[in-house]
């Protein structure tokens, strides 16, 4: 007789965990059904329906929990207490830390989970896209906010330069998934600042410590 239960001590937190995994390394299309059950060990199809409803549905529970644990690392980029540039800093070195490291798939799940997918899948790339479209926005409110206050020139040309946090954000996924170290990520955003610091309506500007001294700093 065929299996419809769920298997004895079924967790479902843990069972969310392990598939947001595999879409964060497959892909929500890349992922299949009979993947998403043998790591959810080995529940029924009517079991999987049962308790999740469908994939898309289990997707936007993956991602919620994605955002809700990994994906705070953004939290950084909306922090008022903090001054435009350092938002942007520690958003940018705390993500690259967190998309190298070896204890979940690498690079960001909101940038590689569901960017390309087919028209019925839709709906779940809206949700990334979202994502990516409100952390976009916070880095242009960054730079506007910058601007407004005198820390950057007026001459500073707001869309670029959100253009250019805004690219190495979504760059460190590719990179990461790629083998690109953390070393190497963080030195990349450290290049980055510059063009900040050369906007500057200062001289000193912020950030002139090493690679090392940034890392402590936000890691600290």
């Amino acid at each position: 007789m065929a299996r419809t239960g769920r298997p004895r001590g079924f967790d479902r937190d843990e069972a969310v965990t392990q598939a947001m995994h595999l879409f964060w390394e497959h892909g929500f299309e890349g992922t299949s059904l009979d993947q998403l059950r043998r790591a959810m060990g080995g529940i029924s199809s009517a079991s999987f329906y049962a308790a999740f409803g469908s994939k898309k549905a289990l997707y936007r529970e993956t991602l919620d929990a994605y955002l809700r644990g990994h994906g705070m690392v953004m939290a950084a980029l909306r922090d008022e207490s903090l001054s435009p540039r350092d938002r942007l800093e520690q958003a940018l070195r705390r993500s690259a830390v967190m998309q190298t490291e070896a204890d979940h798939p690498t690079g960001c799940m909101v940038t590689l989970s569901a960017t390309i997918c087919s028209a019925d899948a839709s709906v779940v790339r809206s949700l990334t896209a979202a994502e990516r479209a409100a952390n976009r926005e916070a880095i242009r409110t960054c730079v506007d906010t910058a601007i407004a206050d005198g820390t950057l020139r007026s001459g500073t040309d707001p869309f670029g330069l959100a253009a250019l946090f805004d690219g190495l954000l979504v760059g460190l996924s590719i990179q990461a998934r790629d083998g690109v170290s953390g070393e190497q990520l963080n030195a990349a955003v450290t290049q980055v600042l510059r063009a900040w610091d050369t906007n500057s309506s200062t001289s000193g500007g912020a950030g002139t410590g090493s690679p090392a001294d940034n890392r402590l700093r936000v890691n600290g």
